[in-house]
């Protein structure tokens, strides 16, 4: 059996792990390495520490999926040493490319969120949170109806109108277009002068940095002397990072749960203990950000990590308990299913290398 490719690791990935849906300050998809080296061995981390590395490095593994990007602040240099820099400089010394999971697989089905809530026992959990993804357009043209699906395929192939697992996504509605053909125009319907023609508006979303090559593919392929399109930037099809669910039984009830699933130390707890959860929230990592958005969904109870002071104040203002269990503790949950997402989509092409047991935090 041929070993894939990085690149095609990452394609057996997207579907399950959504990269285009991370949110537009997040690093996703492949962070470092070479998209044709071929992966016979594959490590799953949480965090790539030194000893995550050595461990990596030891297993002679061609890629790893990690959850936390690794260089994600600008860096100047890559070099031998301490800190991301030097780990960079580790991995691509061994050769190990990698793809970095993050916020793509918090929204995900199944993904960190996902198993956050079901760690806590939520009942009827759902998404909250919108997290804003990469800059996207929305690029809109008038044709002829039986040139509609050239200039689909055209801008598909560009990189336009993929939404999740689904590619060439439009919409299309009829109408008429009017036009005054000038002297020494050809016009491909009508004639010179006044002109009223059926036409079908089309459009089509795409990543912002894919802009330009969907308006060549599309005036390439299009069958008029002169194109009219429109590009407009939108916020469309975002994920959610949060879960929001009801949990029978009181705060302090919840606060033992978090403890024994999530672990204890370092567990902080802003609330009335006696009281009843209700309606609790859920978010993986740093979720402070997110109190306001949480408390619109109804929640009384926001579970996540990192919340700093003045988001505790708020919630307590806006009448909602918070439970900081710890970055890397509220994350755990998903480390488990990011293992088995890596594993049932490279199938048995790729021998998986599980590391996600060794710890991150530092706090001791």
């Amino acid at each position: 059996m041929t070993s894939p490719t990085v690149s095609e690791v990452l394609s057996l990935l997207s579907p399950r792990i959504p990269f285009d849906r991370a949110s537009d300050w997040d690093v996703s998809g492949l962070h470092l390495g070479d998209a044709s080296h071929s992966v016979g061995r594959l490590g799953v981390c949480h965090e790539l520490t030194d000893e995550v590395i050595d461990r990596l490095a030891e297993a002679r593994v061609d890629a790893v999926v990690v959850y936390h990007p690794l260089v994600f602040r600008p860096t100047r240099t890559i070099t031998a040493g301490p800190g991301p820099g030097g780990r960079a400089f580790r991995l691509i010394r061994e050769g190990i490319s990698v793809i970095v999971a993050h916020t793509a697989f918090d929204m995900a089905a199944g993904g960190t969120a996902d198993a956050l809530a079901s760690a806590l026992e939520l009942e009827e959990a759902r998404p909250f949170g919108p997290a804003e993804a990469s800059p996207q357009v929305k690029v809109v043209t008038f044709a002829p109806a039986d040139a509609v699906e050239a200039l689909v395929d055209a801008m598909a192939s560009a990189g336009g109108g993929t939404i999740g697992n689904y590619s060439a996504c439009h919409f299309r509605v009829e109408g008429v277009g009017g036009f005054d053909a000038g002297p020494g125009s050809t016009p491909t319907v009508g004639g010179h002068g006044r002109n009223r023609e059926a036409e079908s508006r089309i459009e089509m979303v795409a990543p912002a940095g894919a802009r330009d090559g969907v308006l060549a593919a599309l005036v390439d392929a299009h069958p008029y002397e002169e194109p009219a399109y429109d590009v407009y930037p939108v916020r469309s099809n975002e994920g959610f990072i949060g879960r929001i669910g009801t949990r029978p039984g009181s705060l302090s009830e919840l606060v033992d749960l978090v403890g024994t699933k999530l672990g204890g130390h370092g567990l902080r707890v802003a609330g009335d203990r006696t009281a009843a959860a209700g309606a609790v929230a859920v978010v993986p990592g740093s979720g402070g950000s997110f109190v306001a958005a949480a408390a619109r969904e109804g929640a009384k109870v926001l579970v996540t990590g990192d919340v700093p002071h003045h988001s505790m104040v708020e919630a307590q203002d806006r009448g909602m308990a918070v439970v900081d269990a710890g970055h890397a503790a509220t994350e755990r949950p998903g480390m488990t299913a990011l293992v088995s997402t890596v594993a049932g989509a490279v199938g048995d092409a790729v021998e998986v290398v599980d590391l996600t047991g060794i710890d991150p935090t530092p706090w001791r």
